[in-house]
């Protein structure tokens, strides 16, 4: 008899893989976790989370996929934009500690880091792997003070999370996307502005047409070292990143 050839590590990602393909043609399934997020975010559901102490304001689904994708890329430098409570630069740093991750950093990014919200940052126990800078996110300034950061770094990823209007999300995309090493990713939380109802966010400065995702299309539509890892998307179904999880490659490929 014959010793058996398969390996079932492999067929297992494999039909994973399959799985998720055929979940994402399901129209029915997109269409419900879509209205089970609008009406979910009436109760603001993402509030609901933390992570070690500081409100993180993320499905968790997003959360768990942005640790799978920093286990596979090991990003010794991560670029937030957005700092809020604090508690996703928190997330990052700790994965990147908990991973063992060498010379590891997040440098995060806020037009106005409030004086609570830092003070609770500045005393958490990942506070010694992150650098904030308070100021415009796009500003010449602000983008010299980042990039020094990526000085003989391996890995860089990029999170832009602050105003969600298209024309700052796209100056941002514009201003940190070559930041991002080839194999790792740009991720553009939000982009679910698009597909909620137009006019939803009616004291926001951004809607349907005006937001992420479009500032998104934009984007990908001038580079050719930029794809929308749309598995992301199909096996998540519920999150906050549609169409946002974007991998850099290698534009000669």
């Amino acid at each position: 008899m014959k010793e058996n050839q398969n390996d079932p590590v492999a067929e297992f990602f494999e039909e994973r893989r399959a799985d998720i393909e055929k979940m994402g043609q399901d129209e029915e399934l997109r269409a419900l976790s879509l209205e089970w997020m609008v009406k979910a975010d009436k109760y603001k559901y993402t509030y609901n989370y933390t992570w070690m102490g500081r409100p993180i304001i993320k499905f968790p689904s997003d959360i768990v996929a942005q640790q799978e994708i920093m286990w596979r890329t090991r990003p010794d430098l991560i670029i937030e934009t957005g700092i809020a409570h604090g508690g996703s630069i928190a997330f990052s740093a700790s994965m990147q500690q908990m991973m063992g991750i060498e010379n590891a950093e997040v440098v995060a990014v806020d037009i106005d880091i409030r004086e609570h919200n830092r003070k609770e940052i500045e005393s958490h126990p990942m506070f010694p792997h992150i650098t904030m800078y308070e100021g415009d996110s796009t500003s010449n300034e602000l983008v010299e003070k980042v990039r020094k950061h990526t000085d003989e770094k391996k890995s860089v990823m990029v999170i832009l999370d602050s105003n969600h209007t298209e024309d700052h999300v796209y100056r941002e995309l514009v201003r940190y996307a070559d930041f991002v090493t080839p194999g790792n990713y740009l991720l553009l939380p939000d982009t679910f502005i698009e597909f909620f109802p137009k006019g939803y966010y009616d004291n926001r400065p951004w809607d349907v047409g005006d937001n992420p995702h479009s500032a998104m299309k934009r984007f990908v539509a001038e580079r050719d070292d930029y794809r929308i890892d749309k598995a992301m998307t199909n096996k998540l179904m519920i999150c906050e990143g549609i169409e946002g999880y974007l991998q850099r490659i290698d534009s000669t490929e």
